[in-house]
């Protein structure tokens, strides 16, 4: 699956890049370059190289660029940078080169959690916020002072539910569901009252 993932900036450089099952060269992204040099506003999405695949998406003024040894479907790669984006601004409420510096240590424990040996693992964001908790200014200088790291101890209780983004063991008082049920009837009658054509629609 993703072998690697480089996020570049708006001047060409890599300023972050995360393994998970071999170390590419960050030369790998002169192909990517090349593709946005020739047109900036029309980059591929896909693009092969001879031993590679480089799927990547561009928002916020960085791009993501996904490191692929073999075919993959292509628009699964683009849905995770695209909830990888999504997560970061959760977590960071933007997602910019200058905040992503501010949090390496957040983000590649993002990244090692939603991914797992290149698979999507935990995508989200009640999980992770589980797994990781988001940073702010105290935690920071308390993590600073113990040594501690934002990653729980405990496994979230989203990852043993059937539905992923519902915690488990939550009772409501009231467990209902409406719906508004429209039917329409549509019939012809003769003057003797003997249905000659009758239909019925409806939807909900």
């Amino acid at each position: 699956m993703i072998h690697s993932l480089f996020i570049i900036n708006a001047s060409g450089d890599v300023f972050l890049e995360k393994h998970w099952r071999s170390v590419v060269s960050r030369s790998v992204c002169d192909y990517y370059l090349e593709a946005q040099r020739a047109n900036p506003n029309d980059v591929p999405p896909v693009i092969a190289t001879p031993h590679h695949y480089l799927l990547s998406i561009q928002r916020g003024g960085i791009s993501l660029v996904a490191v692929c040894m073999q075919e993959v479907p292509p628009l699964f790669v683009i849905e995770f940078l695209h909830r990888v984006v999504d997560t970061f601004q959760d977590y960071f409420s933007d997602c910019t080169e200058s905040i992503i510096k501010e949090n390496y240590v957040v983000v590649y424990e993002l990244l090692d959690e939603m991914l797992d040996n290149g698979f999507p693992l935990a995508t989200e964001s009640n999980i992770l916020k589980e797994l990781i908790k988001p940073p702010n200014i105290l935690r920071t200088i308390a993590n600073t002072v113990t040594g501690k790291s934002n990653v729980s101890d405990s496994l979230p209780t989203g990852q043993l539910s059937n539905v992923p983004w519902r915690r488990t063991g939550v009772k409501y008082t009231n467990n209902e569901a409406y719906f508004d049920v429209v039917e329409e009837v549509d019939a012809i009658i003769d003057k003797a009252g003997v249905t000659v054509f009758a239909e019925i629609q409806g939807y909900v």
